[in-house]
């Protein structure tokens, strides 16, 4: 006699089965999940931001190495009307000397034409410093002439503007005077290269002027 084979069934077809699905059904429905604009900021972003700022906030032309890598400053009417030098100064303490675009031999007919540097008693081109310690460097005072710049039909002195240690000066404009009247002349057109004392830095310092006041004073827009 066969015995009767006992139906089998799933779990799913329980009413105990039924009932506890139908509680996590309940369950999900009541856990709220963070939408996008209440998730952690994505840092991913704000890196992108730094590194690709937005381009209608970036100046309408690069700064130049000069604006990067130093500060400027200017002397103007050094001992006299009109003579207007740069003083550019980098972090390292060492200040780039110059002519500034508005001192007045820069505005005479034809420009400059020759830079002698020999001054009388000395000849600042034939100055070698060598080492570290920076040997054979003379100290000059702020009103020591560093070189003379000749135009058509004049000369002028051009001055150290600050008190410190003369390490070079540019000798290509011997051969090269034309430096001063280009664009360039701020950079392959500088002077001499001046290395002041700290102190006497501090001193000179508050007799100068920043870019934007200098640009006001001559009304340079």
């Amino acid at each position: 006699m066969e015995m009767p084979k006992a139906e089998l069934s799933t779990p799913s077809s329980t009413p105990l089965a039924s009932l506890q699905i139908k509680k996590e059904d309940e369950t999900l429905k009541a856990v709220s999940f963070p939408s996008a604009g209440d998730r952690a900021p994505n840092h991913g972003d704000d890196l992108r931001s730094l590194l690709l700022p937005d381009a209608h906030h970036l100046p309408v032309t690069p700064p130049s190495a000069i604006e990067t890598n130093f500060t400027c400053y200017f002397a103007l009417d050094f001992l006299k009307p009109g003579h207007d030098q740069y003083v550019y100064r980098h972090a390292n303490g060492l200040c780039v000397i110059g002519l500034a675009p508005t001192h007045v031999a820069l505005k005479e007919e034809g420009g400059v034409v020759r830079v002698d540097f020999n001054v009388g008693k000395s000849d600042r081109s034939e100055m070698k410093v060598t080492g570290k310690r920076k040997r054979n460097a003379k100290h000059f005072e702020s009103n020591t002439a560093l070189c003379k710049v000749f135009t058509n039909g004049n000369f002028f002195l051009a001055r150290c503007c600050v008190k410190g240690s003369l390490l070079e000066v540019n000798d290509r404009l011997i051969k090269q005077p034309d430096l001063l009247n280009t664009s360039q002349a701020d950079r392959e057109g500088y002077l001499a290269i001046v290395m002041p004392k700290p102190a006497d830095w501090l001193k000179i310092k508050d007799s100068l002027l920043n870019y934007e006041d200098y640009k006001k004073l001559r009304g340079i827009i």
